[in-house]
C-alpha cells in the first residue's frame, strides 16, 4: 500500500490530496500538527480516532507535533456550540493537561512526539500582533461557519472572543510551520482558517485532513463526557469491556473500523461472515472489547475483564474483586454513601443515577435521592451495571 493510500484510510476529507502527494515527495519528514484543548481530564475513545492516524504518520516516518491548547482552552472552542463556552481557569487547564501527557503515550511513540503548549507563544502576543492577525480574516467569512451562521440567524449571542478562536488556532500552524493539520470533522473550519493564514504570512498552506467523529455508546451523539456516552481509555478494564459489550451491532463494526488497525479486507470479511451467520454479533463485540482493553491496559487485563463479564452478566455472580466501603454509622444518606465511596464523582451524578433506577442495595432498587439507608454488615451496593461494592462497618 502506498503512503498516500495508507493515510487516506478512515479519513473523511483530505484538502487537498494533490498537495499531500507533493508533501510526500519531499525528502524531509512532514510536520503533522494536532491540537487538543484540555477542557476535561480524560481522553476517551473518540479522541483516539485521530491519535491512531497520528500513530500511522509516525510509522511512516513523519514528525508529530501534539499541541496542548492551554491558552486556547481558556478562550473556549465554539465549534458545534449554540452558546458561549464557560472559560476554564489556568489551574483547571494545567491539571487536565498533565493527564493528557500521560494518556496520549498509550498510543503515540513518546520519542517521536513533540509536545508543545501553545501558551509558549500566544502569551507573548501583544495588542499589535492580535490586531494584525484579526485583519487577515473578515467577519463575512467567519459567518460562513455553520455554527456561527446558525447562532446569528437565531439571534443567539456570539462573543467577539469566539471569532478570535479560529484565528488563534491558525496562528499555531504559522508558528509551527505545519505541513499537515489533522482533526475531527468539527474542526474543518478552524483548520481551513489555518491554511488561509499561512498563505497571508507567506507560508505554504497546510494540508487539512478531517477524521470522522465517533458516535458514543448511545449510537446517536458524538462521544462526549457531557453526554455520558463515552469510554475513557484510562477507565478500569472491566468498565471498558462492559461498555463495549453494550453497544449496538452496527456501532460495533464502526468501532472496529475507527478504533483498531483492522484492514479494509479483514473488515469486509467480518461483515460477510456476520451476514451469512458464520459469525455471531456477540463474538464480534467480545473480540473488539478484548482488543481495545489490551491496547490500553494489557492482554492479562483483557482476559480477566472478559472472565468477570461472563460471571457477572451471564451467571449473575458478583465480581471476583469487589470494592469495600467502610462506614461508621448504621444509617447514611444514599447520596453521601455514593459520593464518599468514590462510586460516583458528584452529588448531581448520584442523584441522576438514583432517579434513573441505576442504584440498588442488596438487590433492592433505590429511587429516592433523599433516602436514609439502614446498612447491614456485608451489604452489596450496585451502581449501574458494572460497579459493585461491599459495605463493611468500621
Amino acid at each position: 500500500m502506498k503512503d498516500s493510500e495508507a493515510i487516506r484510510k478512515g479519513t473523511v476529507e483530505i484538502l487537498t490530496e494533490d498537495e499531500l502527494k507533493d508533501c510526500l515527495k519531499r525528502k524531509r519528514p512532514m510536520r503533522v500538527k494536532f491540537g487538543a484543548d484540555p477542557t476535561v481530564p480524560d481522553i476517551h475513545l473518540g479522541h483516539t480516532v485521530v491519535l491512531q492516524k497520528l500513530k500511522q504518520f509516525q510509522a511512516l516516518g513523519h514528525k508529530i507535533i501534539f499541541v496542548i491548547g492551554d491558552f486556547t482552552a481558556r478562550i473556549g472552542d465554539p465549534s458545534g456550540r449554540m452558546e458561549t463556552r464557560k472559560p476554564l481557569s489556568r489551574k483547571e487547564v494545567l491539571r487536565n493537561a498533565r493527564t493528557y501527557q500521560d494518556q496520549i503515550f498509550k498510543i503515540l511513540d513518546r520519542k517521536k512526539t513533540r509536545v508543545v503548549f501553545n501558551s509558549a507563544w500566544l502569551d507573548k502576543l501583544i495588542s499589535r500582533d492580535i490586531f494584525n492577525l484579526a485583519s487577515k480574516y473578515t467577519v463575512a467569512r467567519m459567518l460562513e461557519r455553520d455554527d456561527f451562521s446558525l447562532r446569528y440567524k437565531k439571534e443567539h449571542p456570539i462573543s467577539i472572543h469566539e471569532f478570535l478562536y479560529p484565528l488563534i488556532q491558525g496562528y499555531d500552524s504559522i508558528v509551527l510551520k505545519a505541513d499537515v493539520e489533522i482533526g475531527g470533522t468539527d474542526q474543518k473550519f478552524n483548520m481551513l482558517v489555518g491554511r488561509a493564514l499561512q498563505k497571508e504570512y507567506g507560508q505554504k498552506p497546510q494540508v487539512v485532513i478531517t477524521m470522522p467523529l465517533l458516535e458514543g455508546t448511545d449510537g446517536i451523539r458524538k462521544m462526549s463526557k457531557t453526554y455520558g456516552n463515552y469510554i475513557g481509555i484510562s477507565e478500569p478494564p472491566k468498565e471498558i469491556f462492559g461498555k463495549l459489550m453494550s453497544v449496538s451491532d452496527e456501532l460495533c463494526l464502526r468501532y472496529w473500523e475507527l478504533l483498531t488497525d483492522i484492514s479494509p479486507s479483514e473488515l469486509a470479511k467480518m461483515k460477510r461472515d456476520l451476514k451469512s451467520g458464520r459469525l455471531h454479533p456477540k463474538e464480534v463485540k467480545k473480540n473488539l472489547a478484548l482488543k481495545v482493553v489490551e491496547m490500553y491496559h494489557s492482554k492479562k487485563a483483557a482476559k480477566e475483564a472478559a472472565e468477570e463479564f461472563e460471571e457477572v452478566f451471564k451467571k449473575k455472580k458478583l465480581p471476583h474483586r469487589i470494592q469495600k466501603i467502610k462506614i461508621v454509622k448504621k444509617k447514611i444518606w444514599v447520596v453521601k454513601l455514593l459520593t464518599t465511596s468514590g462510586m460516583v464523582k458528584s452529588s448531581s451524578e448520584a442523584r441522576r443515577l438514583i432517579q434513573q433506577g441505576a442504584v440498588t442495595l442488596d438487590g433492592e432498587k433505590i429511587t429516592d435521592p433523599e433516602k436514609e439507608l439502614i446498612i447491614r454488615e456485608g451489604a452489596i451496593l450496585k451502581v449501574g451495571k458494572r460497579r459493585f461494592a461491599r459495605i463493611v462497618r468500621k
